[in-house]
């Protein structure tokens, strides 16, 4: 075995750690609370304030819980396939960070419990981000009637329930089932290691259909019209940098703590690898289902980019550039992967415009043209954030940060790229 102490690896989430995050989540809260105070006013008719105007400030609400919920939600979800399929691939090199995709899927739970919150909460009326759920609509919209029996509520919510059941059930098992690893004696995990492999490709197999679903439901369904058969991957693609992004940035917090010192810079490397590759195929995605539909030109098609160019165009532009061109730039090089302040930078920058991505997609079919990124925004996403950070890092506390009778530990401790 190594000569790295393997039997106390802890993270200490100190208390002033956790003191400067309910101070940020507090920043966030008062910047939301000044965006609502200062909010548009809304014109008045005969001293009387315009409903419609009253209301699209609280569809700006939902539709920012909506973003947040969705991205940090899909981040989790991105780490719980990732951390599948390291089992399933018989991966050594990721051995060590194991603990770090686990800590992070486990906010799970409450990113979809939000999501299904603010399903809920759109079928009794409380908002109006889905036009499908709006009974009205379905009366003088043909296309809205076609797609009434998919979005009924017994087979709607039937299936959201099963998709969300089957991820928190292995998010929760496999969590478990990793910990409980720890109390055996070493070399006699064989039957354990089986027990994962078997289940982590079973999981991979259901997420591959019910992902793409999901992602059709949440938030293709916006935009009831529209519809692209490469949504679902496209979102895939997000959440996946979404997890590798989080998982390099939790590494580095824990190397500026002179802990994970078994972590080389080969492991670094790998990471730095993943979050290169995926922010490509985030790219590819994305332009595939841009050039498509801008090609054909076909009017329920493009409505969905017209909506984007009229109102959102700067965004738009500089979201997709960022996430493809910084790390094109910046991380090309076999160097780079290994630097701290390059991944550091990269990833600081670019898991904010995916944010900005996720935004992109709710935003021109929620509340259109009134739009803005004050306030309500980033007081929003810097209460999910400092929270989401905050969960996270208190998961990590609560177990050993290296799973010490990992099948294929020694190989990925003495990994080298």
């Amino acid at each position: 075995m190594s000569h790295i102490n393997i039997n106390n690896l802890t993270y200490n989430f100190s208390q002033k750690a956790q003191k400067n995050l309910f101070y940020l989540c507090g920043a966030g809260l008062l910047l939301l609370i000044l965006g609502l105070i200062f909010h548009h006013a809304p014109e008045a008719v005969g001293g009387q304030v315009i409903d419609e105007e009253k209301a699209s400030l609280g569809q700006r609400v939902w539709a920012n819980l909506l973003v947040n919920s969705y991205f940090f939600g899909g981040i989790a979800l991105g780490a719980t396939f990732f951390y599948a399929l390291q089992y399933a691939a018989q991966a050594s090199w990721s051995t060590v960070f194991m603990r770090v995709f686990s800590a992070i899927t486990t906010f799970l739970p409450i990113g979809l419990g939000l999501l299904f919150f603010i399903l809920i909460c759109g079928s009794m009326g409380l908002h109006h981000l889905y036009h499908w759920q709006d009974k009205e609509a379905y009366a003088t919209d043909p296309i809205m009637q076609h797609k009434a029996p998919y979005f009924g509520a017994i087979f709607f919510y039937g299936r959201i329930l099963v998709f969300f059941g089957g991820w928190i059930w292995y998010q929760r098992w496999a969590r478990k089932n990793s910990l409980a690893e720890d109390l055996l004696k070493e070399g006699t995990t064989g039957n354990n290691w089986a027990v994962n492999l078997r289940n982590a490709a079973i999981f991979l197999v259901f997420f591959g259909f019910t992902s793409s679903v999901f992602s059709w439901d949440v938030v293709m369904s916006v935009d009831t019209h529209w519809y692209s058969t490469l949504f679902g991957w496209y979102n895939f693609a997000g959440w996946w940098i979404g997890a590798i992004i989080v998982s390099n940035l939790i590494v580095m917090h824990l190397k500026s703590r002179d802990q994970m010192e078994y972590v080389n810079p080969s492991h670094v490397h790998d990471l730095g690898k993943w979050m290169f590759a995926i922010s490509f195929l985030w790219t590819y995605l994305w332009f595939s289902q841009f050039m498509l539909i801008w090609y054909s030109n076909i009017p329920e098609e493009v409505v969905y980019y017209q909506q984007r160019w009229e109102n959102f165009r700067g965004l738009f532009w500089i979201t997709m550039l960022v996430n493809f061109a910084f790390p094109m730039l910046v991380l090309m090089s076999r160097d780079a992967k290994r630097n701290k302040s390059y991944l550091l930078f990269v990833a600081l920058l670019i898991v904010f415009f995916h944010w900005t991505d996720t935004f992109l997609m709710i935003m021109p079919g929620t509340v259109g043209s009134n739009w803005g990124i004050g306030g309500i925004e980033i007081g929003m996403f810097l209460m999910f954030g400092s929270f989401f950070t905050w969960w996270i890092l208190r998961s990590l506390s609560k177990a050993p940060i290296l799973a010490k009778n990992h099948a294929f530990l020694e190989e990925g401790l003495h990994h080298h790229a």
